[in-house]
């Protein structure tokens, strides 16, 4: 049985939302301890809200602070007894035990939730996923992802990588009109008038695809020392259109 591959990108925006959750979920129980025990209100949240920010630096520390600070009320009753037996003090009735970890739960659970899906449906998030699934040779999953970026955010840099996939899918038209749009956007890439060309040549507009190769062959990327591979493909296409 062959076992799906995972990027190390991919292990990470799986992992992180479970962290988050078990944060939450041990900062929840850190606060029902703190009730337990009878501690204030604001210590408890303060202890709470610290092993959520960093829970493997102060859930160690609190458990510490179990041991030597803050006993079991069985165990601290029990030690009493010993001590003085004929004595009975009555039990500490802690109030709100309860309530108080299901509200702070219910609101950090809340938040933590809002906070991850904000966060995944963010323009980077989507653009990060897009470089993932291209890595991962999935361009359909690429294409969808810069899709989502654009719609959040007209980017021309985006709309030109889209375009990119798009081209190597065959997507002509789609591509063309992205090139256009990141063109138009001012987009500072000089192979995007070749990019053009190229989509334009696929599409049958030879004409217009002549006058987009002349644009990139006047660009400075031609007009440099070592020119580009590009530059002799583009004028290898014009020499062909004029015999």
């Amino acid at each position: 049985m062959k076992l799906p591959q995972i990027s190390a990108g991919e292990f990470f925006e799986l992992m992180r939302p479970a962290a988050f959750l078990l944060s939450a979920a041990l900062s929840i129980l850190v606060l029902a301890s703190t009730r337990r025990r009878g501690l204030r209100v604001y210590v408890g949240l303060l202890w709470a809200l610290g092993t959520f920010v960093l829970p493997f630096v102060v859930l160690p520390l609190y458990l510490i602070a179990l041991i030597f600070l803050y006993p079991a009320p069985e165990n601290q009753e029990l030690a009493e007894n010993r001590a003085a037996p004929q004595v009975t003090a009555p039990a500490k009735v802690v109030r709100h035990r309860f309530l108080w970890p299901a509200l702070y739960g219910f609101v950090l659970l809340g938040a933590t939730v809002i906070y991850l899906y904000r966060d995944y449906n963010k323009v980077d998030a989507h653009l990060a996923r897009a470089t993932q699934a291209k890595l991962a040779s999935q361009p359909a999953n690429t294409i969808r992802e810069y899709r989502k970026a654009l719609s959040l955010e007209d980017d021309p840099h985006t709309h030109k990588l889209l375009g990119i996939e798009l081209a190597e899918e065959k997507q002509w038209a789609a591509a063309l009109d992205e090139f256009r749009l990141a063109e138009r956007g001012g987009e500072p890439d000089y192979s995007l008038p070749f990019r053009t060309a190229r989509a334009l040549e696929a599409l049958g507009k030879i004409p217009d695809a002549m006058v987009e190769y002349q644009k990139f062959l006047a660009s400075s990327t031609c007009n440099q020392s070592l020119p580009d591979e590009q530059c002799a493909v583009a004028r290898q296409r014009i020499k062909r259109s004029v015999h």
